[in-house]
């Protein structure tokens, strides 16, 4: 088997083949971003002999096109984790940096972690749609963080008397106190710029409300049996759906649990047996599932008794939340895997 190692760039990508077996390097062509470039590419990959797999750093936001182009032409693309690349290029002996020697680390790194062991990029279905949203939102929310901070303190600055409860200024009552009381004021240019301030933050507010209405829609209709899980509501699984982007690229939860970064890795040496925490993976998944994990033991009744059953065992709260999101991650696999075929299905199959 044939290795493809891509360094993918806004305007170029480089491609080196490292043969599986005797970890040489076959050879590397680079291209300009676009179709043309691209199709030269997969001409120049096919004339290698061997069966090939395409390795692309996960970086989806300039590998996105590359790898849309190879799986709709029936390639195969794995995709590698950045923080397995960090390893590679330290051990490499190859000294310096360019795009060749990238992508050959990237080839290097897909064999070091195992190709089945690596996710399977897919065409991008509703998930993609959903994932889109999510992170628009979170950038409106964020936005409207720095809004509300600036806005505080010029209200702090006309009227120091002022007390405001928290996330006030999200709702729609204590805006139109507020924005009464700056109608009666003396119309200065703070005045003029807190008004400003305050009409954005209602703006985005409606905003951030019609898009978690249209979220909760899309995800219930796509994944409701996530929705229905205890202390996972309609943005948590939302996350989820667009984070994990199909859980049939897992061939287990287990390699679920490891791309989130939830299972433990093994810390052992001689007669000492232990297991590190993981702080590598996909930290957005990682904080949804601990965010649920979170919200059922206080919730749950259920969880409320595996907490205190781990506890008896001798494992803190910390630990117990830990070994919570591993079943949480075993559970949440589980809900997203497609439904098996129909008869109907199979009928028209044959």
């Amino acid at each position: 088997m044939i290795v493809l190692g891509a360094d993918t760039h806004k305007s170029s990508h480089t491609i080196a083949a490292v043969d599986t077996s005797t970890g040489q390097v076959l050879g590397d062509k680079t291209v300009a971003v676009g179709a043309r470039g691209f199709a030269a590419l997969v001409l120049w990959a096919r004339g290698l002999d061997g069966e090939r797999v395409w390795a692309l750093e996960d970086c989806r936001h300039v590998s996105g096109a590359l790898e849309r182009f190879l799986i709709c032409r029936g390639e195969r693309v794995v995709r590698v984790s950045t923080r397995l690349m960090a390893g590679t290029r330290r051990s490499s002996r190859e000294r310096g940096k360019s795009d060749q020697i990238d992508a050959v680390s990237v080839a290097r790194a897909a064999l070091a972690a195992g190709i089945e062991t690596l996710p399977t990029a897919a065409l991008a279905g509703p998930e993609l749609d959903i994932r889109l949203l999510v992170d628009h939102r979170e950038r409106l929310v964020r936005t409207r963080v720095a809004l509300n901070n600036t806005l505080q303190w010029n209200l702090h600055d006309l009227w120091p008397e002022l007390t405001l409860p928290g996330g006030a200024l999200f709702s729609k009552k204590w805006t139109t106190k507020i924005a009464r009381r700056l109608a009666r004021a003396e119309q200065t240019m703070r005045v003029r710029i807190a008004r400003d301030e305050l009409r954005r933050m209602r703006e985005l507010t409606q905003a951030i409300k019609a898009l978690q209405a249209e979220i909760t829609v899309l995800v219930t209709e796509i994944a409701p049996q996530l929705v229905a899980e205890p202390g996972c509501g309609p943005l948590t699984a939302a996350k989820l759906v667009g984070e994990i982007a199909g859980a049939e690229r897992f061939t287990s939860d287990a390699k679920l649990a490891r791309a989130a970064g939830i299972a433990p890795i093994p810390a052992s040496s001689g007669r000492t047996d232990r297991h590190r925490l993981d702080r590598g993976g996909n930290r957005q998944i990682n904080a949804a599932i601990h965010r649920m994990a979170v919200t059922r033991a206080r919730c749950d009744p259920e969880t409320q008794d595996y907490i205190a059953r781990k506890k008896t065992e001798g494992k803190t709260q910390r630990d117990a939340i830990r070994c919570l999101k591993r079943h949480l991650a075993r559970r949440i696999w589980h809900l997203l895997q497609p439904p098996p075929p129909t008869e109907t299905s199979l009928n028209l199959l044959t």
